[in-house]
Protein backbone atom coordinates (compact mmCIF):
# COMPACT_ATOMS: atom_id res chain seq x y z
CA UNK A 1 0.00 0.00 0.00
CA UNK A 2 1.66 3.24 -1.12
CA UNK A 3 1.26 6.52 0.70
CA UNK A 4 -0.58 9.39 -0.99
CA UNK A 5 1.40 12.34 -2.30
CA UNK A 6 2.08 15.71 -0.70
CA UNK A 7 2.98 14.85 2.88
CA UNK A 8 2.02 17.84 5.06
CA UNK A 9 4.80 19.52 7.06
CA UNK A 10 3.68 18.35 10.49
CA UNK A 11 5.48 16.21 13.05
CA UNK A 12 4.25 12.62 12.79
CA UNK A 13 4.36 12.05 16.54
CA UNK A 14 1.90 14.91 17.13
CA UNK A 15 -0.77 13.61 14.76
CA UNK A 16 -3.83 12.19 16.50
CA UNK A 17 -6.29 12.58 13.63
CA UNK A 18 -6.10 12.62 9.86
CA UNK A 19 -8.82 15.18 9.08
CA UNK A 20 -10.15 17.89 11.36
CA UNK A 21 -13.21 19.98 10.52
CA UNK A 22 -13.22 23.51 11.96
CA UNK A 23 -16.52 25.38 12.18
CA UNK A 24 -16.58 29.13 12.81
CA UNK A 25 -19.00 31.17 14.84
CA UNK A 26 -21.68 33.07 12.96
CA UNK A 27 -25.11 32.85 14.56
CA UNK A 28 -27.82 31.71 12.15
CA UNK A 29 -25.26 31.59 9.34
CA UNK A 30 -24.01 28.46 11.07
CA UNK A 31 -26.69 26.52 9.20
CA UNK A 32 -24.37 26.90 6.22
CA UNK A 33 -21.87 24.65 8.04
CA UNK A 34 -24.33 21.81 7.74
CA UNK A 35 -24.87 22.30 4.01
CA UNK A 36 -21.12 22.47 3.39
CA UNK A 37 -20.51 19.30 5.40
CA UNK A 38 -23.22 17.51 3.45
CA UNK A 39 -21.36 18.39 0.23
CA UNK A 40 -18.04 17.19 1.69
CA UNK A 41 -19.57 13.92 2.88
CA UNK A 42 -21.13 13.30 -0.53
CA UNK A 43 -17.61 13.59 -1.93
CA UNK A 44 -16.35 11.04 0.59
CA UNK A 45 -14.63 13.39 3.05
CA UNK A 46 -15.57 12.94 6.72
CA UNK A 47 -14.27 14.44 9.96
CA UNK A 48 -12.05 12.50 12.34
CA UNK A 49 -12.43 15.37 14.85
CA UNK A 50 -14.32 18.66 15.03
CA UNK A 51 -13.45 22.05 16.51
CA UNK A 52 -16.14 24.71 16.81
CA UNK A 53 -16.96 28.10 18.24
CA UNK A 54 -20.45 29.43 18.95
CA UNK A 55 -22.70 28.33 16.05
CA UNK A 56 -19.89 26.00 15.02
CA UNK A 57 -19.87 24.41 18.47
CA UNK A 58 -23.65 24.06 18.32
CA UNK A 59 -23.60 22.28 14.94
CA UNK A 60 -20.38 20.47 15.82
CA UNK A 61 -21.74 18.77 18.93
CA UNK A 62 -24.72 17.37 17.02
CA UNK A 63 -22.49 16.17 14.16
CA UNK A 64 -20.09 14.60 16.66
CA UNK A 65 -23.07 12.88 18.27
CA UNK A 66 -23.73 11.03 15.02
CA UNK A 67 -26.46 13.11 13.38
CA UNK A 68 -26.32 13.79 9.66
CA UNK A 69 -26.58 17.38 8.34
CA UNK A 70 -30.07 16.66 7.00
CA UNK A 71 -31.21 15.33 10.39
CA UNK A 72 -29.92 18.41 12.20
CA UNK A 73 -31.53 20.93 9.86
CA UNK A 74 -34.83 19.08 10.23
CA UNK A 75 -34.83 19.93 13.95
CA UNK A 76 -35.32 23.60 13.20
CA UNK A 77 -38.18 23.67 10.70
CA UNK A 78 -39.92 27.04 10.96
CA UNK A 79 -38.79 27.87 14.47
CA UNK A 80 -38.21 31.50 15.36
CA UNK A 81 -35.36 32.85 17.48
CA UNK A 82 -37.65 33.38 20.48
CA UNK A 83 -38.11 29.62 20.75
CA UNK A 84 -34.40 29.35 21.59
CA UNK A 85 -34.03 32.42 23.77
CA UNK A 86 -36.29 33.74 26.49
CA UNK A 87 -36.46 37.51 27.00
CA UNK A 88 -35.53 38.48 30.55
CA UNK A 89 -35.20 41.64 32.62
CA UNK A 90 -31.68 42.95 31.81
CA UNK A 91 -29.15 42.11 34.48
CA UNK A 92 -26.43 40.05 32.88
CA UNK A 93 -28.05 39.51 29.47
CA UNK A 94 -31.11 40.41 27.43
CA UNK A 95 -32.01 36.78 26.83
CA UNK A 96 -31.91 33.64 28.93
CA UNK A 97 -30.19 30.64 27.34
CA UNK A 98 -32.43 28.11 29.12
CA UNK A 99 -34.12 27.15 25.80
CA UNK A 100 -30.69 26.30 24.36
CA UNK A 101 -30.12 23.91 27.27
CA UNK A 102 -33.50 22.30 26.71
CA UNK A 103 -32.91 21.86 22.98
CA UNK A 104 -29.51 20.23 23.45
CA UNK A 105 -30.63 18.01 26.32
CA UNK A 106 -33.55 16.87 24.18
CA UNK A 107 -31.53 15.99 21.08
CA UNK A 108 -28.04 15.03 22.27
CA UNK A 109 -27.72 11.31 22.91
CA UNK A 110 -24.30 11.75 24.51
CA UNK A 111 -23.93 13.57 27.81
CA UNK A 112 -20.14 13.85 27.94
CA UNK A 113 -17.43 14.56 25.37
CA UNK A 114 -16.04 11.06 25.82
CA UNK A 115 -19.33 9.52 24.70
CA UNK A 116 -19.35 11.34 21.33
CA UNK A 117 -18.73 9.36 18.15
CA UNK A 118 -16.27 12.01 16.91
CA UNK A 119 -13.83 13.90 19.19
CA UNK A 120 -15.02 17.48 19.73
CA UNK A 121 -13.28 20.69 20.84
CA UNK A 122 -15.48 23.61 21.95
CA UNK A 123 -14.08 27.10 22.41
CA UNK A 124 -15.56 29.61 24.87
CA UNK A 125 -14.22 32.77 26.51
CA UNK A 126 -13.45 32.97 30.23
CA UNK A 127 -14.94 36.39 31.00
CA UNK A 128 -13.04 36.88 34.25
CA UNK A 129 -9.60 35.87 32.98
CA UNK A 130 -10.04 37.30 29.48
CA UNK A 131 -8.82 34.23 27.61
CA UNK A 132 -10.13 31.51 25.32
CA UNK A 133 -10.73 28.10 26.87
CA UNK A 134 -10.99 24.88 24.87
CA UNK A 135 -13.31 22.20 26.25
CA UNK A 136 -12.97 18.55 25.24
CA UNK A 137 -13.76 16.72 28.49
CA UNK A 138 -16.70 16.54 30.88
CA UNK A 139 -20.29 17.54 30.20
CA UNK A 140 -21.04 18.75 26.66
CA UNK A 141 -23.97 21.12 27.06
CA UNK A 142 -22.62 23.86 29.38
CA UNK A 143 -19.52 24.62 27.24
CA UNK A 144 -21.57 24.60 24.03
CA UNK A 145 -24.14 27.02 25.47
CA UNK A 146 -21.30 29.18 26.82
CA UNK A 147 -19.64 29.20 23.42
CA UNK A 148 -22.92 30.51 21.91
CA UNK A 149 -23.53 33.18 24.58
CA UNK A 150 -22.91 36.48 22.82
CA UNK A 151 -22.10 39.06 25.56
CA UNK A 152 -24.95 41.36 26.59
CA UNK A 153 -27.37 39.39 24.40
CA UNK A 154 -27.12 36.22 26.50
CA UNK A 155 -26.37 35.63 30.14
CA UNK A 156 -22.87 34.22 30.78
CA UNK A 157 -22.64 30.53 31.65
CA UNK A 158 -21.09 29.50 34.95
CA UNK A 159 -18.82 26.46 34.74
CA UNK A 160 -16.88 25.28 37.82
CA UNK A 161 -17.25 28.69 39.46
CA UNK A 162 -16.15 30.81 36.50
CA UNK A 163 -18.19 32.70 33.91
CA UNK A 164 -17.95 32.04 30.18
CA UNK A 165 -19.29 33.77 27.08
CA UNK A 166 -19.03 33.44 23.31
CA UNK A 167 -15.75 31.91 22.12
CA UNK A 168 -15.71 34.30 19.17
CA UNK A 169 -14.28 37.11 21.29
CA UNK A 170 -10.81 35.59 20.99
CA UNK A 171 -11.12 32.59 18.67
CA UNK A 172 -14.04 32.72 16.24
CA UNK A 173 -12.41 30.22 13.88
CA UNK A 174 -10.74 27.67 16.19
CA UNK A 175 -8.14 26.07 13.93
CA UNK A 176 -5.17 26.49 16.28
CA UNK A 177 -6.57 24.28 19.10
CA UNK A 178 -6.38 21.20 16.85
CA UNK A 179 -3.94 22.21 14.08
CA UNK A 180 -0.90 20.35 15.40
CA UNK A 181 -2.94 17.21 16.07
CA UNK A 182 -4.42 16.89 12.55
CA UNK A 183 -2.70 16.01 9.31
CA UNK A 184 -5.27 18.06 7.41
CA UNK A 185 -7.63 20.86 8.41
CA UNK A 186 -10.84 21.56 6.51
CA UNK A 187 -12.14 24.92 7.65
CA UNK A 188 -15.68 26.20 7.09
CA UNK A 189 -15.95 29.91 7.81
CA UNK A 190 -19.40 31.47 7.71
CA UNK A 191 -18.29 34.90 8.92
CA UNK A 192 -15.92 36.35 6.31
CA UNK A 193 -15.64 40.14 6.38
CA UNK A 194 -18.86 41.61 5.01
CA UNK A 195 -19.72 45.30 4.87
CA UNK A 196 -23.35 46.24 5.41
CA UNK A 197 -25.10 49.64 5.06
CA UNK A 198 -25.43 51.55 8.32
CA UNK A 199 -28.80 51.24 10.02
CA UNK A 200 -29.59 53.50 12.93
CA UNK A 201 -31.02 50.98 15.34
CA UNK A 202 -29.48 49.38 18.41
CA UNK A 203 -29.79 45.79 17.21
CA UNK A 204 -28.13 46.44 13.84
CA UNK A 205 -25.29 48.44 15.39
CA UNK A 206 -24.62 45.73 17.98
CA UNK A 207 -24.75 42.95 15.40
CA UNK A 208 -22.35 44.63 12.96
CA UNK A 209 -19.98 45.55 15.80
CA UNK A 210 -19.85 41.92 16.96
CA UNK A 211 -19.30 40.87 13.34
CA UNK A 212 -16.20 43.04 12.98
CA UNK A 213 -14.87 41.95 16.37
CA UNK A 214 -15.29 38.26 15.59
CA UNK A 215 -13.82 38.56 12.08
CA UNK A 216 -10.69 40.33 13.31
CA UNK A 217 -9.28 37.24 15.06
CA UNK A 218 -9.79 34.77 12.20
CA UNK A 219 -7.06 35.73 9.72
CA UNK A 220 -4.20 33.61 11.08
CA UNK A 221 -6.46 30.59 11.52
CA UNK A 222 -7.73 30.82 7.94
CA UNK A 223 -4.14 30.61 6.67
CA UNK A 224 -3.62 27.41 8.67
CA UNK A 225 -6.32 25.48 6.75
CA UNK A 226 -5.47 22.93 4.07
CA UNK A 227 -8.91 23.49 2.54
CA UNK A 228 -10.91 26.63 3.30
CA UNK A 229 -14.60 26.97 2.51
CA UNK A 230 -15.91 30.50 3.05
CA UNK A 231 -19.60 31.16 2.67
CA UNK A 232 -20.71 34.69 1.80
CA UNK A 233 -24.45 35.46 1.57
CA UNK A 234 -25.60 37.36 -1.55
CA UNK A 235 -25.72 41.14 -1.07
CA UNK A 236 -29.50 41.14 -0.95
CA UNK A 237 -29.53 38.43 1.74
CA UNK A 238 -28.15 40.08 4.84
CA UNK A 239 -29.07 37.24 7.19
CA UNK A 240 -29.11 38.52 10.76
CA UNK A 241 -27.25 36.79 13.55
CA UNK A 242 -30.47 35.38 15.00
CA UNK A 243 -32.42 34.69 11.81
CA UNK A 244 -33.96 31.24 12.22
CA UNK A 245 -36.62 31.91 9.60
CA UNK A 246 -34.26 31.15 6.71
CA UNK A 247 -32.45 28.08 8.09
CA UNK A 248 -33.12 25.91 5.03
CA UNK A 249 -32.10 28.71 2.66
CA UNK A 250 -28.82 29.24 4.51
CA UNK A 251 -28.25 25.48 4.57
CA UNK A 252 -28.65 25.31 0.78
CA UNK A 253 -26.29 28.28 0.35
CA UNK A 254 -23.62 26.39 2.29
CA UNK A 255 -24.22 23.27 0.22
CA UNK A 256 -24.01 24.98 -3.16
CA UNK A 257 -20.99 27.10 -2.18
CA UNK A 258 -19.12 24.06 -0.91
CA UNK A 259 -19.91 22.07 -4.06
CA UNK A 260 -18.34 24.79 -6.18
CA UNK A 261 -15.24 25.01 -3.97
CA UNK A 262 -14.93 21.21 -3.97
CA UNK A 263 -14.99 21.10 -7.78
CA UNK A 264 -12.29 23.78 -7.89
CA UNK A 265 -10.08 21.86 -5.44
CA UNK A 266 -10.58 18.26 -6.52
CA UNK A 267 -6.90 17.29 -6.52
CA UNK A 268 -6.42 18.61 -3.00
CA UNK A 269 -9.57 16.91 -1.70
CA UNK A 270 -8.80 13.60 -3.37
CA UNK A 271 -5.36 13.61 -1.76
CA UNK A 272 -6.85 14.32 1.68
CA UNK A 273 -9.31 11.45 1.20
CA UNK A 274 -6.44 9.20 0.03
CA UNK A 275 -4.48 9.92 3.22
CA UNK A 276 -7.53 9.25 5.37
CA UNK A 277 -8.24 5.97 3.57
CA UNK A 278 -4.59 4.90 3.72
CA UNK A 279 -4.40 5.24 7.51
CA UNK A 280 -7.78 3.65 8.15
CA UNK A 281 -6.69 0.58 6.21
CA UNK A 282 -3.28 0.58 7.83
CA UNK A 283 -4.84 0.57 11.30
CA UNK A 284 -7.67 -1.82 10.48
CA UNK A 285 -10.30 0.94 10.12
CA UNK A 286 -9.45 2.43 13.50
CA UNK A 287 -9.81 6.21 13.48
CA UNK A 288 -7.31 7.61 15.96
Amino acid sequence: MSKPKQIPSIKQEQIAHQVGFVLSGGGSKGFAHLGAIKALQEKGLFADCISGTSAGAFSGCLLADGYSPDEIISFFGNRAFNEFAKLMIPRSGLFSSVPFYRFLHKHLRSKTFDELKIPLNVTATNLEKGQPVHFSKGLIVPPVVASCSVPIIFKPVKIEGEHYVDGGLFKNFPVSPIRKHCRFIVGINVTPLVHRPYKENLWSIAEQSFHYMFVSNTFADKKACDLLIEIIPPDEKGYSMFDLNHSREIYELGYETAKTIIENNLNNIENIIAWQTYYKKKLGDKIF
